[in-house]
């Protein structure tokens, strides 16, 4: 009898540790299910980019928007997809790779069919107020952003801080897609396979503005161009020419060309300093978007940033008001076009002279230095390119 007891005792127990391991199992797997509806599993590619040799270590990535594959793949195609501006109409498409043409180093170019000379206008056919900026090594920007630097990490405003501010700001305003968030959102978020791409990049498959512009970011911080002549006479693969090695000469002293102060040279290949300078353009002031308008200091009047003098073959007009056509007429200018205002940078030794007084032969090494700066593949490197296939299609 007590072993019969013993039995049933044992029978029982065996049930319930039986009960109690498949209850544990349901819900670790109902926990395991759970987690993975809830996105707790994604785990997207970290992307970390490769310095080129000389350029800065430094990099403006933000700290709540990381690298990855996933988020540059979702950034390729949201950059080059008309559907961005929210409208379904073929005539109301409108994207950032509408006016920042690969072709052009990512400005509009001066022969653009649409914008007149090279200076971009939003649906509305209202015009950006300055010309364009190539989109250059922009993740060594560290000023701000645009021609005045109003976008900057130093603005208390929240909303025009990062890159990605810029990115929302651009799908918003009138001068430029003059979208409509929600209508975008909604847009993006019915095309066949936009929603997986948005789960694979951040986690979750609902469009956001954020998330939108988090991946355009991440894609534009891609868009690195260290593959000039002159870079690779910097790696000992070339050897430059003697008129760019004079034009170097003449670029790099304040007696020549005077051009490294503002922007760089060898020690800085970005070939800018991000910063802003009046450089002695014009003698009276009318823009209300020059960097004074931001800091509000006197001597920021008529002040705008150095843009990088990378591919400047391909990125005419130049100046923030486009008024240079060619490089010979921006060397004319700084060689004798020069005009004296009470804001004129420090950093304009010429400017008692109107220039630095280049002769003509001088003119050409500096052209010819510049020209180095030429980075061909940058133009054409497939993966800053059109997707061959856009969600949906």
């Amino acid at each position: 009898m007590k072993k019969i007891k013993f039995s049933v005792r044992l029978f029982k127990c065996a049930v319930a540790l039986i009960f109690l391991l498949f209850s544990t199992s349901e819900l670790f797997l109902l926990s395991c299910t759970k987690k993975t509806e809830t996105g707790s599993s994604f785990h997207p590619t970290p992307y970390t980019i490769q310095i080129p040799l000389h350029f800065p270590t430094v990099l403006n990535i933000p700290s709540d928007n990381p690298m990855t594959v996933e988020g540059i793949t979702l950034g390729r195609y949201l950059f080059y997809d008309g559907r961005l501006s929210g409208r379904p109409g073929p005539d109301s498409l409108m994207s950032c790779s509408t006016c920042h043409i690969q072709a052009h180093s990512f400005v509009c170019g001066i022969d653009h069919p649409v914008f007149t000379g090279g200076h971009p206008h939003g649906l509305t056919g209202i015009p950006t107020p300055h010309f364009m900026l190539p989109m250059i090594n922009l993740v060594w920007a560290d000023h701000g952003y645009l021609w005045n630097g109003m976008i900057s990490g130093n603005n208390p405003q929240s909303g025009y801080r990062t890159l990605e501010d810029v990115v929302g700001l651009v799908i918003m305003i009138p001068q430029e897609i003059h979208g409509d968030t929600n209508r975008t959102k909604a847009m993006i978020q019915q095309i066949k396979g936009y929603p997986e791409l948005f789960d694979k990049a951040f986690g979750s498959s609902i469009v956001t503005e954020k998330n939108i512009a988090r991946a355009i970011a991440q894609f534009i911080r891609t868009l690195i161009s260290a593959n000039s002549k002159f870079d690779q006479y910097l790696q000992g693969k070339v050897q430059l020419s003697d008129s760019e090695l004079s034009g170097y000469v003449l670029f790099m002293t304040e007696q020549g060309g005077d051009c490294f102060h503002c922007h760089g040279g060898d020690g800085n290949p970005l070939f800018t300093t991000n910063l802003f300078y009046n450089n002695g353009k014009d003698s009276v002031f009318t823009d209300p978007y020059d960097r004074f308008s931001i800091t509000g200091n006197a001597f920021d009047i008529g002040a705008y940033k150095a843009p990088t003098l990378r591919n400047l073959a391909f990125t005419a007009p130049y100046m923030r008001d486009g008024s240079f056509s060619t490089i010979d007429e921006v060397i004319d200018f700084y060689s004798s076009g020069l005009v004296w205002s009470p804001s004129i940078s420090p950093l304009m030794h010429h400017i008692a002279t109107h220039g630095v007084r280049l002769t003509p032969s001088q003119k050409m090494d500096l052209k010819a230095f510049l020209l180095s700066l030429t980075d061909s593949s940058f133009i054409i490197n497939p993966a800053f390119s059109r997707p061959s296939k856009m969600p949906g299609e």
